[in-house]
């Protein structure tokens, strides 16, 4: 067999496997919940950026706005956000969550709390370390190629 020339494209795929692979776990993990992946991932974001405005929002989800205002309205139906007008520009409507989705949000973390233990075992703590580091530099480096000013820090969505 030929030697691995192309390590850094591999190492491509096996990043976005291993997201596609954790989205798929984390999924089937919060589906008891009756939330899906797209709703989860709003509450996440808006968890830690609370009032984001819906354009920001769809910005962070790398979400049509047309695409993220359908999800906004499913949840907003449902008493899990609320849109409000920004107090500087009216134009600009930020989304709230409410009371109601503060307790679903914890049952999302308790949950994937549990997924993460079992997706992290049996994998040494230094090579975690390591591979924390390893992509925090290379989110670090992304985030300067594409003028992002987002913090570096490493946020837990879900």
């Amino acid at each position: 067999m030929a030697p691995d020339l192309n390590w850094e494209l591999r190492l491509g795929f096996l990043v976005h496997d291993v997201s596609r692979l954790r989205r798929r776990v984390v999924d089937r993990a919060l589906k008891p919940l009756g939330v899906t992946r797209s709703q989860w991932w709003v509450l996440a974001f808006l968890s830690r950026s609370d009032g984001m405005s819906q354009v920001a929002l769809a910005d962070e989800l790398d979400l049509g706005k047309v695409a993220l205002g359908q999800l906004i309205d499913r949840l907003e139906k449902t008493g899990f956000v609320s849109r409000r007008p920004d107090e500087e520009d009216r134009r600009v409507k930020r989304i709230y969550l409410t009371k109601r989705s503060h307790a679903l949000i914890a049952q999302i973390r308790d949950n994937v709390s549990v997924t993460e233990k079992e997706i992290l075992e049996r994998i040494d703590e230094a090579d975690l370390k390591a591979t924390v580091r390893a992509l925090r530099g290379m989110k670090e480096n992304l985030l300067t190629m594409t003028g992002d000013n987002e913090d570096v820090e490493d946020s837990d969505a879900a």
